[in-house]
């Protein structure tokens, strides 16, 4: 296959759109759940100082669901060789933003450790190495059985669990605006492809992975958020080498869709920031 179709297909696969501009490219990954509509909020801020790169995962979005593989993407390694992939297709070598929610945060780590030359930095926003507890050394947020519980919910009644896990995520009860717009991209995902993804995303553990980081990384927290506790926040900027924590004053898992402006602020600074790389 030439490299013209090959690339045609990655982004038909993972649904790219790229919004033009000057300067360096910031690649935004959704987290679980999600699709690229969720940057919406942020991505104006961005239109004439970079070149924005959007997408969405496989099984999630307007992606092409027949290219969903259930044992490529039971490891969160078969979502960052997606972002490596759409870096190929769209030939970007070096210099590349990289923008994760949640989840996408440990895919961007990953990808950064496989490629560290493909990327500038790192804007971890809500990350959470490893959502299980493993008590008394690290509080992940929830136990085992808990998580074992939601992904049966699922299996059970797949619209009552979007619309139980929303306003759980967004922090804002049933109404919210965040909690209608996280429930409407969660009842859209493909059922088959988010139960494996949940689990995928659940019950992976990235923490040794963090130490491996080489590309500078800002961190995002949100004060009060019952996916990422505060002291998931300070794990990370322990054990990121070099890294700059920023705790927001958001209730919440989704601060990019809740208080974008915050967010916005946070990137700029950081963006405007030396490229140095992580001690």
């Amino acid at each position: 296959m030439n490299k013209i179709s090959s690339s045609s297909n990655i982004f038909v696969r993972n649904n790219v759109k790229v919004l033009e501009g000057d300067g360096d490219v910031v690649l935004y990954a959704h987290g679980f759940g999600c699709n690229q509509d969720m940057w919406d909020r942020v991505t104006p801020a961005f239109k004439s100082s970079h070149k924005q790169v959007l997408f969405d995962y496989v099984g999630s979005g307007r992606s092409d669901i027949s290219a969903f593989d259930s044992d490529k993407y039971a490891s969160l390694k078969g979502y960052a060789q997606d972002v490596l992939d759409i870096c190929d297709a769209l030939d970007l070598r070096s210099g590349v933003i990289f923008v994760g929610h949640s989840v996408s945060c440990s895919v961007g780590i990953l990808a950064s450790i496989a490629r560290p030359g493909l990327f500038a930095k790192l804007v971890l926003i809500g990350p959470n190495p490893c959502f299980v507890n493993h008590a008394p050394e690290y509080v992940g947020g929830f136990e085992k059985e808990d998580l074992e519980g939601l992904l049966a919910l699922m299996d059970q009644n797949y619209i009552g669990w979007a619309n139980y896990l929303a306003p759980v995520v967004s922090a804002q009860g049933e109404t919210g605006a965040v909690t209608t717009e996280l429930s409407d991209s969660f009842c859209s995902t493909d059922p088959f492809a988010a139960k494996v993804f949940a689990r995928t995303t659940f019950f992976s553990d990235n923490r040794n992975d963090l130490p491996k980081v080489t590309v500078p990384c800002l961190i995002l927290q949100h004060r009060t958020d019952t996916l990422a506790p505060v002291s998931v926040g300070e794990f990370v900027h322990a054990h990121l080498s070099g890294s700059t924590l920023k705790v927001l004053e958001v209730i919440g898992h989704c601060a990019h869709m809740s208080d974008p402006e915050l967010v916005v602020d946070a990137m700029q600074e950081f963006l405007t920031l030396p490229n140095q790389t992580a001690k």
